[in-house]
């Protein structure tokens, strides 16, 4: 029999959402997802064993306390006969593994033509590695579990699935030097986020440029900033720091983003000299 106990508001496995705080799209989901196990006549553990998952992570998924990866949607779909059902909550379930602050920003990310980036904290989260977003979820303050650490780095990866779009989306980035230089997870992690960058750098749809640090102007000095391109012609700036973001919408302030983004890209390296650059920089690594 099911142990469909709930959890204590405000308490959760690590990993978990605690009760009180689950989207409504996951207890959508969850309920969805029990009331078709039950049809088929399965308990956790007998569909468990059919889709190859433990009967408390089945538990979990059904109360709305993990994020269900899209492989896992599927199977249940089939599994359950579910007629498809589950599958088209996938979309809406996963934008629900992102933090709060970043879900709307996501969607629009997803949905852009074009991506516009300006970092100079850390490597842009489209570009990075597994490993170099493990280092920068893990070095978070206050610290996070092993378990939330990995749903993170799973959500960031599947962001990067945007390169993979049809119709490709036109991605430009520019990165300050020093982006290049700090050895988050360390000197192995850090050269193969350059390796990496080395790789992207390559795709026809692609731009990466490098903002050298002994440039004398910078017009984004103000800090990071991503400008998105939707398909009806409409562009918004995303601004984030310090667990906090903002969509910006205002055609005059978008309008100064925009322009800061231009006039960075002509202050930086070419795509070809920056390409350049960090294989410079992986030599004297």
């Amino acid at each position: 029999m099911d142990d469909d106990n709930e959890e204590i508001p405000g308490c959760a496995p690590a990993g978990e959402t605690p009760a009180d705080q689950i989207p409504g799209v996951l207890r959508a989901f969850g309920r969805q997802l029990k009331r078709f196990r039950l049809r088929a006549d399965l308990d956790r553990p007998a569909f468990g064993a059919l889709v190859g998952y433990a009967p408390k992570t089945i538990a979990a998924y059904e109360q709305g306390r993990r994020v269900p990866p899209p492989a896992f949607i599927d199977l249940a779909d089939n599994v359950l006969d579910a007629g498809g059902v589950l599958g088209e909550m996938k979309e809406a379930v996963a934008q629900a593994q992102y933090p709060v602050f970043f879900r709307d920003a996501a969607k629009l990310e997803a949905d852009a033509v074009e991506v516009q980036v300006y970092a100079n904290q850390a490597v842009p989260g489209l570009l990075q590695t597994e490993e170099y977003a493990r280092a920068v979820f893990g070095m978070g303050r206050p610290l996070m579990d092993e378990e939330t650490i990995e749903q993170q780095v799973m959500a960031r990866l599947a962001r990067q699935s945007l390169f993979a779009r049809r119709p490709a989306p036109l991605l430009g980035f520019v990165l300050d030097e020093s982006v290049l230089c700090r050895p988050f997870g360390g000197r192995g992690t850090l050269r193969g986020q350059l390796e990496h960058l080395l790789l992207v750098g390559q795709y026809r749809n692609v731009e990466i440029q490098v903002l050298p640090l002994d440039r004398e102007d910078n017009a984004a000095v103000d800090g990071p900033f991503t400008v998105l391109h939707c398909e009806n012609g409409d562009q918004i700036g995303y601004l984030e720091a310090q667990g906090r973001s903002t969509i910006v919408t205002d055609r005059t302030e978008v309008r100064g983003i925009v322009c800061r983004y231009g006039i960075i890209r002509a202050q930086a390296l070419t795509p070809s000299e920056s390409l350049t650059f960090i294989v410079k920089s992986l030599g004297e690594m």
